[in-house]
C-alpha cells in the first residue's frame, strides 16, 4: 500500500469520524491509537474497505506518512497532548506538521508552537466544532499557527469542512494559539446559548405548564424564524419529542438536572476577567451549571426554604411570544459578548482576528450555527472596528423593539420565583452598556477614601487623577 497523505492519532469518536471524513474526500490516511484493541476494532468495523492504514507503534505510524508529514492529534487536552508530541518528535523531520484538534487551552498551544518551531517542526492548534456528526460530515474548523503551516494542510481542511453558500467553514484564524482561543470563545457563546434555551424551557414548562408535545411545536416554529433558526433550537425540538424506546415516556423528564462541563466555558470567563471584558451572560451560564451540580443541597434547600415556583395566570400565547423575544435579545447579547472578547484578545495577543470571517465559518458545521450569523458576518464586514454587535444596524432596532417583552419576562420570572440568570445578566448588560453614567463614581470615591486609589473627574481631561482627604473638614 502506498504512503499516506495524512495521519490521525487518537481513535475516540471524534478522531474516528475526522479520519473517515478525510478518507472520504480522497486522501489516503494512516491511524494510530495508544490502545491497539481500539485500532483493531476501528479497522474491522468502520474502516473496513476504506483507504486506511493502521499502525501499532508511533514509529510505524510516522514511517507510513509521506513527507512533509501532516499529523492530526485527537487526544484529551493537557498532558496527553504533550505526551504524544514527545513520542512523535524523535521520528519527525524538519517541515513536518502536528495539528492539535482537541480543546486545548490556548496558552498551551502558544507554548507548543514556540517549542516545536524552534526545532524546525510545524504546529497548529485547531478548534473543531460540530460534535460527532460534524466531524464525520463537515465541521467548522478554526486553525491557528503560521500561515505556512496552514497552507500545507489547507487543501485537506477546505475539503473536510462544512460547506455553506459562501465557502468552506474554515479559514486561517491567526498566529500561535488563536485557533484554540476562538474555539474557546465559541464554546463560551455555546454555554450562553444553551443556558438561555434552558431558561426559556423552564418558563414555558413550569410557569405555563406546557407539556413536551406543546414545547416541541413551539420550538419547531421558532426554528423557522429568522431570529431563532439555529442548530441548538432544532435539536431542542427533537429532544422534546423523543420517547424512550418501547414506552410512552419522554426521556427528557428522566434526565437528572445536573449539567457537566469540560472547562472551555470556565476558561472563557477567566480570560474575560484577565482582559477586562464583560461577558455576564456567559458567566451566568457557567455559574448555572455549577449550581446545578449541587443537587442534594438543592433538594434539602427546597424542603427548608420552600420551592417558590408559581404558575402564570396571564395570556399564554402572548407570554410565549414574549419569551421568544427575550430569548432572541439575550442570544444577541451572548454573541455580542463573545465577539467583544475576541476583539480584545486580538489586540492583546496580536492575533489580527477577522471577526467577519469567524462569523462566516460558524454558519455551518458548528454547534452555534444559526441563521443570524450571516447578519453578524455582514455587520463586521461593513465595519471591522464595530465596538459592539449591539450597535450594528442589523440588530440595534430589532432589540430596541423587543425590549419591553424582554423586561416583562424578567418581571414575571422574578414574581413566580423562577431563576433566569442568563436572561437577567443579558438585560443587565444591555442596560449598563447603553447608560452614559453608572454609579461607579461612588465606587471610585470609596476606593479613594479607604485606599487612596485616586479618581478622575468629569470636568477634567481623562487620565488626570486626583485624591481627596475625605476625613478632613469641609
Amino acid at each position: 500500500m502506498s504512503t499516506r497523505n495524512f495521519g490521525v492519532i487518537g481513535l475516540a469518536v471524534m478522531g474516528e469520524n475526522l479520519a473517515l471524513n478525510v478518507e472520504s474526500r480522497g486522501f489516503p490516511i494512516a491511524v494510530y491509537n495508544r490502545t491497539s484493541a481500539t485500532t483493531e476494532t476501528f479497522m474491522e468495523e468502520r474502516a473496513q474497505g476504506k483507504d486506511v492504514k493502521a499502525a501499532y507503534s508511533i514509529e510505524e505510524f510516522v514511517k507510513t506518512l509521506e513527507r512533509p508529514r501532516q499529523i492530526l492529534v485527537m487526544v484529551k487536552a493537557g498532558k496527553p497532548v504533550d505526551a504524544v508530541i514527545e513520542q512523535l518528535k524523535p521520528y519527525l523531520e524538519a517541515g513536518d506538521l502536528i495539528i492539535d484538534g482537541g480543546n486545548s487551552l490556548y496558552n498551551d498551544t502558544e507554548r507548543r508552537t514556540q517549542e516545536l518551531e524552534a526545532v524546525g517542526l510545524g504546529f497548529m492548534g485547531m478548534g473543531v466544532s460540530g460534535g460527532e456528526e460534524g466531524a464525520l460530515n463537515g465541521p467548522s474548523l478554526m486553525p491557528g499557527g503560521t500561515k505556512d503551516a496552514y497552507h500545507k494542510v489547507e487543501p485537506i481542511l477546505t475539503k473536510i469542512a462544512a460547506q455553506v453558500d459562501d465557502g468552506p467553514c474554515v479559514t486561517f484564524i491567526g498566529p500561535g494559539g488563536s485557533g484554540h482561543y476562538v474555539k474557546m470563545v465559541h464554546n463560551g457563546i455555546e454555554y450562553g446559548d444553551m443556558q438561555l434555551i434552558a431558561e426559556a424551557y423552564d418558563l414555558l414548562k413550569n410557569a405555563l405548564g406546557l407539556n413536551n408535545q406543546q414545547l416541541y411545536k413551539i420550538f419547531s416554529e421558532w426554528n423557522t424564524t429568522d431570529e431563532l433558526n439555529s442548530f441548538l433550537i432544532e435539536i431542542t425540538a427533537d429532544i422534546f419529542k423523543y420517547k424512550e424506546p418501547g414506552t410512552d415516556d419522554y426521556l427528557l423528564d428522566f434526565i437528572l438536572d445536573s449539567a457537566g462541563q469540560k472547562g472551555t466555558g470556565r476558561w472563557t470567563v477567566v480570560s474575560s476577567l484577565e482582559l477586562g471584558v464583560p461577558i455576564p451572560t456567559i458567566y451566568a451560564a457557567v455559574n448555572a451549571r455549577v449550581i446545578s451540580s449541587y443537587k442534594e443541597e438543592r433538594i434539602n434547600a427546597a424542603k427548608e426554604l420552600g420551592n417558590a415556583t408559581k404558575s402564570y395566570d396571564g395570556d399564554v400565547d402572548s407570554f410565549v411570544n414574549k419569551v421568544r423575544d427575550a430569548l432572541y435579545c439575550s442570544k444577541m447579547c451572548s454573541y455580542a459578548q463573545g465577539m467583544a472578547l475576541m476583539a480584545a484578545a486580538s489586540k492583546e495577543f496580536n492575533y489580527n482576528l477577522n471577526l467577519s470571517e469567524i462569523a462566516r465559518i460558524w454558519k455551518g458545521g458548528c454547534i452555534i450555527r444559526a441563521g443570524f450569523l450571516d447578519k453578524i458576518k455582514h455587520a463586521f464586514l461593513e465595519n471591522p472596528q464595530l465596538p459592539n454587535l449591539l450597535l450594528a444596524p442589523e440588530f440595534k432596532q430589532t432589540i430596541l423593539d423587543r425590549q419591553e417583552s424582554w423586561r416583562d419576562v424578567l418581571s414575571v420570572s422574578n414574581r413566580l420565583g423562577i431563576s433566569v440568570p442568563a436572561f437577567s445578566a443579558s438585560l443587565d448588560y444591555f442596560d449598563a452598556y447603553r447608560r452614559d453614567r453608572l454609579p461607579q463614581n461612588l465606587t471610585q470615591a470609596q476606593r479613594d477614601y479607604f485606599g487612596a486609589h485616586t479618581y478622575e473627574r468629569v470636568d477634567k481631561p481623562r487620565n488626570e487623577f486626583f485624591h481627596a482627604e475625605w476625613t478632613g473638614s469641609n
